[in-house]
């Protein structure tokens, strides 16, 4: 990287978090700019004396900087091929690569992979990379253009900008729509990777819609904002005797119902139910043995946590009150502004106020493919239990 790049100088003590390799500098920890950078450069950062700490993506934001190489290298078309690359090798290592019932999975999940503001998801020989940050933007070609350098023969490769980017178009940086068979657990998924949440599929739900399976046999299920039916899939396939899937919104009911029929299911087995889950729950009887609860997230800003809090409180009392004895319960938070001992506190209020014996039976996490790095703990944004009700 060019020395010619603007450089952030950080005020005395401020590069404490750098120095143990937390990728963030904060818009407060900023001494002096040589030149204003626009939104989405590369910069560099110094600590006061003027020594080398890391280079990254300026933004416009609290979070100025979010630094994607701590070492002062030059950033070319090498540099993308080897960060896809370690990647990549991390999948292999997690027998993701080539697994023969399931072809959906994350490739880079951001500060996880070193690659902050980046997220690319694979479905089958397709590519959706999905730049969260101008700074991921602004490289989207370059990114691109080493994806098909490793990996395997994509057929298409898209560019979904996230929604935080505001007007940028997606766009086909390799080939164009085409069918693909994409599976997981041997179950069959269409993914409307244009116009579909996120990139297509909850792909971080994985490891935890398998989990479902082992309570699904025999038993009468209610999945609530079920999108693309990924849990109602596992549950049928699992031996649910019946399996309702509910969400507000047509379009999600209209995919999961595609899903379904595509694995060979009918009507006996399964249903769509077009309602607000919290209302819905309230008004059945306790005839369901599983719920799952995956609602989207309730506070993306730590200035709607208290809200999120008592979101999920109310829903969850809903279920834990109608639930049938002996029933379990799966319910998630992803929302990162909730850390885990939070969202454990909003159930355990609900299961207290329900009057209920409850019992955790799993925690549960994000998947091997979506990363933590141990230097950025707010990686941390699945959080999910796994109740039984008595």
């Amino acid at each position: 990287m060019s020395i010619s790049i603007p450089t952030i100088q950080l005020k005395p003590g401020k590069e404490a978090s750098l120095r143990r390799k937390h990728p963030w500098v904060f818009s407060g920890a900023v001494a002096s700019v040589n030149q204003i950078p626009e939104d989405g450069q590369w910069v560099r950062v110094v600590d006061a004396k003027g020594q080398f700490l890391g280079q990254g993506h300026f933004h416009e934001g609290s979070i100025c900087v979010r630094i994607i190489d701590f070492k002062d290298n030059v950033v070319d078309a090498d540099f993308w091929v080897n960060r896809l690359q370690k990647a990549w090798n991390s999948r292999m290592n997690m027998g993701l690569i080539d697994n023969t019932s399931t072809n959906i999975f994350r490739w880079v999940h951001g500060e996880g992979d070193g690659l902050p503001g980046l997220i690319i998801d694979v479905y089958d020989n397709v590519a959706v990379l999905q730049p969260h940050s101008h700074g991921m933007l602004r490289n989207a070609n370059d990114i691109a253009d080493a994806m098909q350098k490793v990996g395997r023969d994509w057929k298409a490769i898209y560019v979904k900008p996230a929604e935080k980017n505001g007007s940028q178009e997606p766009y086909y940086a390799l080939g164009s729509m085409v069918e693909i068979q994409a599976q997981e657990w041997d179950l069959k998924y269409s993914i409307d990777w244009e116009t579909g949440q996120k990139t297509g599929f909850f792909i971080d739900q994985r490891e935890n819609r398998k989990l479902l399976g082992k309570y699904s046999k025999g038993k009468k299920v209610l999945n609530t904002f079920c999108y693309s039916g990924g849990f109602s899939l596992t549950a049928l396939q699992a031996g649910a005797i019946h399996v309702d899937s509910l969400d507000s919104s047509q379009s999600a009911l209209d995919l999961t119902l595609i899903n379904v029929a595509l694995n060979g299911y009918g009507e006996d087995k399964h249903a769509v139910i077009k309602a607000d889950a919290v209302e819905y729950i309230k008004t059945v009887g306790s005839d369901y043995d599983v719920i799952v609860l995956d609602p989207p997230a309730f506070a993306k800003h730590l200035s709607a946590k208290h809200k999120a809090v008592q979101g999920y409180r109310k829903i969850n009392e809903a279920a834990i009150r109608k639930i049938k004895s002996g029933g379990i319960l799966f319910t998630f938070s992803c929302s990162q502004a909730v850390d885990k001992d939070t969202f454990k506190g909003a159930i355990l209020a609900a299961a207290i106020d329900s009057g209920r014996e409850v019992k955790i039976l799993h925690q549960l996490h994000q998947p091997e493919d979506h990363p933590i790095s141990l230097f950025h703990p707010e990686g941390e944004y699945l959080k999910g239990l796994v109740l039984e009700i008595n």
